[in-house]
């Protein structure tokens, strides 16, 4: 079968205090998902369920071996799911324990391409 590409929604997730590449790639994937409706499947393609749908997660962020691929690919409510993950995102200084910088925790940020993909006969 041959596979279309129906939507790509980007999403953007932060971890504002432990660093944890998989919560900030969680909400990523979230943000892309919540701006996304599938009735198009339905609507225009006929479908009556979700079988042939391909949902490939593409995650970028500071430390992508750190990232519970598995955790990501649950946040998604349909589909067969595919995940890689890159460097990428960003870390940016977060708390700072006092007025001269000193003892800042960091900001990891996650982005995330979520593209469904179709099969047609």
């Amino acid at each position: 079968m041959e596979k279309k590409r129906f939507i790509v929604e980007l999403g953007c997730g932060m971890d504002l205090h432990g660093m944890d590449a998989t919560k900030a790639a969680c909400r990523a994937v979230r943000d892309a998902v919540g701006r996304s409706c599938l009735c198009g499947l339905i609507e225009i393609l006929g479908r009556n369920n979700f079988e042939g749908v391909l949902i490939d997660v593409l995650v970028a962020c500071p430390f992508p071996e750190q990232v519970d691929s598995a955790r990501v690919l649950a946040e998604l409510p349909v589909g067969t799911p595919g995940i890689r993950t890159v460097q990428g995102g960003m870390l940016t200084k977060g708390i700072c324990v006092n007025e001269f910088g000193e003892g800042c925790s960091s900001i990891l940020v996650a982005n995330a391409a979520v593209t469904v993909f179709v099969e047609i006969a």
